[in-house]
């Protein structure tokens, strides 16, 4: 199939609709605006139903309603309004219902401004919203795997009755790459058992997230942390580059996995070992291969567009049998590959402090270059 040249954010969009999504709610806020207004064409042009709300809280709650009848549905928004969707995202997990969400990251906190981030690695990665639940996270870090993975987000949704959160950021939701999109599927003519579609000849089906008796509620939790064993076992996707030989080892997610991946190519130009993890899932984790990369690496380099979020799990991950160093940019600074490419020419150059956590060495050091 020929490529086609698409912004990210759009292509997210057009890959939804091909994926046989049934009913788009969104609120226009920047950098992902580009995709609800690509689905403010096409989803009437195709007769599905799209609906601005006047609010990211109305806007998640209508998904919730919506994924009651399983039809697939999604919402996307940025940072600031994936904040105000977190109650309706505890509803919908409390409820088991399948639903995907796009998040494109921007600077923070607060309002903060519409440059690139990934600030929301802890929101979404590790709850977001009250009670005991987790999403499956996909981390894209170019326009193809945006497409693929929103593609993926529909299937894995449907499959755990999980939420799924394709986390983007501003960088890959604006830029302009070819990609090949999938060929479109037709709408769902079939429904789950549990899906409420009318009780005309059968028993009425109830949904809701409120559940009074604590001993059924606990079942409930149970029976959700069971699938979530699933999930684990089966679902842990990461790529891996230059990692036969490497002593170093550089880790970062989407764009910033991309940029570290042209430092990491640079250094080994000049002869320096050096390897690469991109996490994929970034939940489930893949923790057994960055486990295993620690047994072999002398220094893992932990690299985000934030203050070291994912460099907790790594550092969970490796269990203390490598250095963990961390390289980070915050409020929207997009990271360059000479600033990665240089923290791995320091740390080749040994003579690394090992006092303190990582975090607090990396604040050290770039007080020093302030």
């Amino acid at each position: 199939m020929a490529k086609e040249l698409m912004k990210g954010n759009e292509a997210v969009a057009e890959a939804a609709i091909r994926a046989g999504v049934t009913a788009y709610f969104g609120y226009p806020i920047t950098p992902q605006t580009e995709l609800l207004e690509y689905m403010s064409r096409r989803m009437p042009e195709l007769g599905r139903v799209f609906v601005q709300a006047e609010s990211e809280l109305a806007a998640i709650n209508m998904v919730y309603g919506a994924a009651c009848t399983g039809r697939r549905v999604m919402s996307s928004s940025s940072s600031p309004g994936v904040s105000l969707m977190m109650e309706g995202v505890s509803y919908i997990a409390g409820t088991e219902l399948p639903v995907v969400l796009v998040d494109v990251m921007r600077g923070g906190p607060g309002l903060g401004n519409i440059a690139p981030g990934q600030g929301d690695y802890n929101q979404i990665v590790h709850g977001g919203g009250h009670g005991e639940y987790r999403a499956i996270v996909l981390a894209p870090g170019s326009v193809q795997e945006s497409v693929d993975l929103t593609v993926l987000a529909f299937d894995l949704a449907e499959k755990y009755r999980s939420i799924v959160v394709v986390l983007s950021d501003g960088s890959i939701g604006q830029m302009m790459e070819p990609c090949e999109l999938p060929p479109m599927q037709p709408l769902k003519t079939k429904f789950p058992d549990w899906a409420v579609t009318g009780s005309e000849g059968r028993d009425r089906r109830f949904l809701s997230s409120i559940n009074l008796d604590p001993a059924a509620q606990e079942r409930m939790n149970f029976r959700v942390m069971r699938r979530w064993q699933e999930i684990e076992a089966n679902e842990v996707r990461y790529k891996e580059y230059y990692m036969e030989d490497a002593r170093f080892v550089v880790i970062g997610f989407g764009s910033t996995g991309r940029v570290a991946l042209s430092a990491v190519r640079a250094a080994r130009a000049e002869g320096i070992p050096v390897g690469l993890i991109r996490p994929v899932t970034l939940n489930p984790f893949p923790t057994k291969a960055i486990a295993q990369a620690a047994q072999q690496a002398e220094v893992m380099l932990v690299v985000e567009m934030n203050n070291g979020q994912m460099l907790e799990d790594v550092m969970l991950a490796a269990d203390g049998n490598a250095m963990v160093e961390f390289y980070g940019r915050m409020g929207g600074v997009f990271m360059l590959p000479e600033e990665v490419l240089s923290e791995i020419c320091r740390i080749a150059a040994g003579g690394l402090s090992t006092e303190g956590h990582p975090r607090d060495r990396w604040l050290n050091r770039s007080a020093q270059k302030k």
